[in-house]
């Protein structure tokens, strides 16, 4: 397989310098120029993405060595970015970062080794002129150790123009990548919140293009076009034979509230042979009537409370957990299916009433990481909320269905998953709860048995 674009990695030194905003100038900047860009994330992030699409005017995918897999992400840059001018991967956290180690699996690092591909390392010069060379220098030693090239720095809050030609100046003294981009140090910045940034439909992508200047160079190579290496693909996500959930008609929330989807998700279960139908319990939508399984992706539920509370979506939903059809709840989505919710304020607010849980907001993070399901099934969880399990139902009302009693539910109520680290979830009838996030490509028959 032979293709006929570029391929950059945008990583940072570190969470924090800048490297969402530059990856997006940057996109935006070449957008503005009349090329078509795919866009990537490093990583399992659900937001980024979301800006990606926006300027790009494409779906952004995730891609790591770790959630994804190295294989799976050769194949997705393959097949996404077939028809574009260059591909932009924005990596995650800091370049070395990852599951552990430095620059081990599941780092943006190891993304660039596996792909192949040059990376631009963002770096944050507030306050710094000659310390650029040796922070520059220790980076490029170690890519070089593991077979990585940085093709140039980009370099974030930069005084003046007067400071960009010294950082230049010497990065070309030091014989270290030149300098292809840099952002003033009143650049715009996007608000974030506990889960990340804020999302596209709360508020105008900024106007990057006066405070973004690109270097001459770099223009001339974006210019030029490079074939990939031919590379043997697998093609994880149509590999099967006969598709596993042929005739299947699945309905996936889809909202303000249940936002958090991999697309590559929702291509796999098409493939399989599933259709998707989406509704919102936001908007009280009742599931459609041929609906065969659930799939309830995580959100931001706690920032619609009182609409949720209001939900006449819930009475199917009960419903339908209790004829033991197959249900997929992923953290947010879980939360909704949850006796209640309380926000950081206090507020609470009653949900579907299906789990014997309760689900309270808190300022300090409680869980963040890979995960893997003893089937091999990849994912990641990322939640401030805490969950305490409870005998007596929201408001002290008898549950919905008037079957079964809250106390009985907690007796029925098993772990869903086998982790060794994480959320083992809960297990309810053919319904499936936890806090992680799963990518479905990651183990195609044990995620298809979910939905069966």
């Amino acid at each position: 397989m032979s293709l006929s674009h570029k391929t950059y990695l945008i990583a940072g030194t570190q969470s924090g310098c800048g490297k969402t905003t530059a990856t997006l100038a940057l996109m935006q900047h070449l957008k503005a120029a009349g090329k078509i860009i795919a866009p990537f994330k490093s990583g399992p992030d659900f937001l980024d993405p979301m800006w990606h699409k926006v300027v790009c005017g494409r779906t952004s995918y995730n891609m790591d060595t770790r959630m994804v897999g190295a294989e799976e992400s050769k194949g997705l840059l393959h097949k996404k970015a077939a028809d574009a001018d260059l591909a932009i991967i924005e990596g995650v956290m800091g370049l070395f970062d990852g599951q552990k180690g430095v620059g081990g699996v599941g780092s943006s690092a190891d993304l660039a080794k596996q792909l192949d591909v040059p990376v631009l390392l963002v770096v944050s010069a507030k306050g710094m002129s000659g310390s650029i060379v040796a922070l520059v220098e220790g980076f490029k030693a170690r890519t070089d150790n593991m077979g990585v090239n940085i093709a140039g720095i980009i370099a974030n809050h930069v005084g003046s123009e007067n400071h960009a030609k010294i950082l230049r100046e010497l990065l070309q003294e030091f014989a270290l990548p030149p300098l292809v981009a840099w952002l003033g140090k009143d650049a715009p910045q996007l608000p974030e919140r506990h889960l990340g940034l804020k999302m596209p439909n709360e508020l105008d992508l900024p106007d990057f293009s006066n405070c973004l200047h690109v270097e001459k160079s770099f223009t001339a190579e974006v210019q030029s076009t490079q074939s990939f290496a031919e590379q043997n693909v697998m093609q994880t996500m149509c590999s099967s034979v006969s598709p596993r959930l042929d005739g299947k008609t699945i309905a996936v929330a889809k909202d303000k509230a249940c936002c958090f989807i991999y697309p590559a998700n929702i291509e796999w279960l098409q493939a399989e042979g599933a259709e998707i139908l989406y509704f919102s319990p936001l908007a009280g939508d009742a599931l459609p009537e041929c609906t065969d399984a659930l799939w309830l992706p995580g959100g931001y539920p706690e920032l619609h409370l009182s609409a949720l509370e209001q939900s006449t979506s819930w009475a199917s939903i009960q419903a339908f957990v209790e004829s033991d059809k197959p249900v997929l709840a992923e953290c947010g989505g879980m939360m909704q299916l949850g006796q209640s919710i309380s926000d950081k304020q206090g507020e609470t607010a009653v949900m579907a009433r299906v789990l014997p849980c309760i689900f309270t907001m808190q300022d300090k993070l409680a869980g963040l990481g890979y995960r893997e399901d003893a089937s091999g099934v990849h994912g990641h969880e990322f939640h401030h909320s805490k969950r305490l399990f409870t005998s007596v139902p929201a408001g002290g009302r008898l549950l919905a269905d008037g079957n079964s009693s809250q106390a009985q539910r907690c007796r029925d109520t098993q772990s869903a998953f086998v982790v060794t680290r994480g959320d083992e979830g809960m297990r309810y009838r053919n319904l499936r709860a936890s806090y992680i996030h799963w990518y479905f490509p990651s183990q195609p028959e044990e995620v298809a048995s979910w939905f069966q």
